[in-house]
């Protein structure tokens, strides 16, 4: 299913991103796991792309074996670090001939020892670029994009980084989705401002559920991301039990996803980090049940 045919009137379109593993435990862990979230029949999984363009071809591999086994569509990460106009051609054919009908269109992060994101050589700066070259040369691919209620944290401002959102999907995106977040209102804020630039395309909330608070402080502090006082609060309190952690993670994450639908999004995305046990329990609390 092209990301195109998801979002209609009446539907909701759930998604779990998951990211390439290190190691063949790690692929056998990564299947285990999947196999328990896909009775949630999700419209898509997605695979990251490794920085700097490090698992280019792993993504695709995984993408084509999620597809073989579970019959579900997978989506690939693809990002503009490293790669000519010709390199960035070359893998969307041997992603398309791959079987793989869905690219998440990114411009990915400055290589490292980077600190500003620099043009590679005969590539391209911005990702609306790519959405370009996909659209006019791909055009059965479905393209995602995404977009940040709180800002990317390399955007001068705000204002900035809504006109970079809106040049993706002037040149062709399907749909947006969102950094993590947990505050909601910013989210709303976010769609608000979206529709008064004229967006129409499906916005998608990101979640990220908590499962350990180390680790989630290090993603927002990269992500600049917003962190309620009260929630951190709490799980500093238990910073040495993980299973409490786990539950006031996951807890906080039902209640996140119940207002997000209450709301009238048009699906979510988890961010599952190849686990299935936190996003398996938000969605049974929500009574979750997949349209048929």
């Amino acid at each position: 299913m092209r990301i195109s045919e998801i979002y209609r009137p009446g539907t909701f379109g759930l998604s779990i991103e998951i990211f390439p593993p290190k190691t063949t435990d790690g692929d056998v862990a990564l299947f285990e796991n999947l196999a328990r979230l896909v009775k949630y029949q999700p419209a898509f999984i997605s695979c990251t792309y490794g920085a700097g363009g490090s698992t280019r071809t792993r993504t695709v591999e995984l993408c084509a074996e999620i597809q073989k086994r579970f019959q579900i569509a997978a989506t690939a990460h693809f990002t503009c670090v490293g790669s000519t106009s010709s390199d960035l051609r070359e893998w969307l054919s041997y992603a398309q001939n791959q079987g793989i009908s869905n690219i998440m269109a990114l411009r990915g992060d400055p290589p490292q020892g980077q600190e500003q994101f620099v043009r590679p050589e005969g590539g391209f700066l911005h990702a609306n670029e790519l959405v370009s070259l996909i659209r006019a040369e791909f055009p059965e691919l479905g393209i995602g994009v995404a977009g940040y209620p709180e800002k990317h944290p390399g955007a001068p401002d705000l204002a900035t980084d809504m006109a970079n959102l809106q040049r993706k999907v002037a040149a062709g995106a399907d749909a947006i989705y969102t950094q993590l977040f947990y505050v909601n209102e910013n989210f709303y804020r976010f769609r608000d401002e979206c529709a008064a630039l004229g967006i129409q395309v499906p916005i998608v909330p990101g979640i990220m559920p908590i499962t350990e608070f180390a680790r989630i402080k290090r993603i927002t502090a990269m992500c600049q991301t917003v962190f309620p006082h009260d929630l951190a609060s709490r799980l500093e309190a238990v910073q040495d039990d993980k299973d409490a952690q786990f539950e006031i993670g996951v807890e906080f994450a039902i209640e996140q996803c119940r207002q997000l639908i209450e709301a009238g999004v048009p699906g979510i995305h988890f961010y599952a980090l190849n686990k299935s046990n936190a996003c398996e329990t938000i969605l049974d609390a929500l009574n979750y049940a997949p349209a048929q």
